[in-house]
């Protein structure tokens, strides 16, 4: 071995670069939060894209729907005798879609579809993300409160949730919303809030009898932390994922509950517009051929409780834990 080029200097840096012809970078590392990992998996999810675009797009149209729509939905329209473009005397039982009304038209008083399916989504989407937030609120509290103490509180809870469940919920629901919402939207929403709330209870208990045997709770204890502050600040926050994909896809279940109830007449006042009302003035005339004004409420219906169940699947998937990215 030549004990000269042993001696030899390394090359300096300068020269280095010189030969290689590139700069020298710095790599920076950036850590991600638990929201942004969820962010980032949710975004890859194309479904979950594709129903939360369509979902939003919904809520949008019942938002500003009302102010662009060229007919008010207070103003009965004056009656005509014949369909634009028919010399037939059917306008009394609706008119199809056409350039002036593009979704067509109602039986009896001739009123724009457009402009009833555009209405209803604003009381439909109320009492469905209404319900479903009110029902998580309580499902937290319960749930929560029956987890972290346990003992003769939690048996407590638990019996009154199983006693809950063990009722045919859709019955009671129809009963209840006849005898005291009297047609009410807000009633109807409480109605479907307060025996709604069972499923999250359990889940919340089943969360927090896990989390509360973790280290970091045993820690907190160990420095005096008081049990609000481990529940709200320690316990909670680690939970709040799957409360989330929970209220989310109750917002669906909701929606159709409402459609079905108010369908049969014991839901909201039939004066006013709502999906299920919509479909229910519609009976009548679907045998006189009217069969547009039943089909754009109900596929009114189908998008919102498809672009949910996309949203909340992709959700799931985005906020659980043991995903890889």
């Amino acid at each position: 071995m030549d004990q000269r080029s042993s001696l030899t200097p390394p090359p300096a840096l300068e020269e280095i670069e010189a030969a290689v012809g590139s700069t020298d970078y710095e790599v920076s590392l950036v850590s991600l939060n638990q929201w942004q990992l969820a962010w980032r998996r949710f975004k890859r999810h194309r479904l979950a894209v594709f129903g939360s675009i369509l979902f939003l797009t919904i809520c949008a149209i019942a938002v500003i729907g009302p102010f662009i729509i060229p007919f008010d939905f207070y103003t009965i329209p004056e009656p005509l005798k014949f369909c634009v473009g028919s010399t037939v005397l059917r306008a009394a039982s609706g008119c199809p879609p056409s350039i002036n009304h593009i979704l067509g038209t109602t039986g009896g008083l001739q009123r724009d579809l457009l402009t009833l399916v555009v209405n209803g989504a604003r009381l439909s989407l109320t009492i469905g993300i209404g319900a479903s937030a009110t029902a998580a609120i309580l499902g937290t509290i319960v749930g929560g409160v029956a987890g972290y103490f346990g003992g003769w509180l939690d048996n407590i809870l638990m019996r009154i949730v199983d006693v809950m469940l063990s009722l045919p919920l859709l019955f009671v629901i129809l009963v209840v919303a006849k005898f005291l919402g009297g047609g009410n939207w807000f009633v109807v929403m409480l109605v479907f809030a307060v025996f709604g709330w069972q499923g999250i209870a359990r889940l919340v208990r089943s969360l927090f009898l896990s989390l509360r045997s973790e280290v970091f709770v045993d820690a907190a204890r160990a420095v005096g932390v008081n049990d609000r502050r481990i529940i709200f600040r320690h316990i909670l926050p680690n939970a709040v994922s799957p409360i989330i994909v929970a209220m989310t896809l109750s917002v669906a279940s909701v929606i159709v509950g409402e459609a079905f109830v108010s369908f049969l007449g014991f839901g909201v006042d039939i004066t006013q517009p709502t999906w299920g009302n919509i479909l229910s003035n519609s009976l009548s005339f679907i045998p006189l051929g009217n069969w547009w004004w039943p089909l754009f409420p109900g596929l009114a219906i189908v998008f919102t409780v498809l672009g949910i169940n996309f949203m909340g699947d992709g959700l799931r998937d985005a906020l659980d834990p043991r995903s890889r990215d």
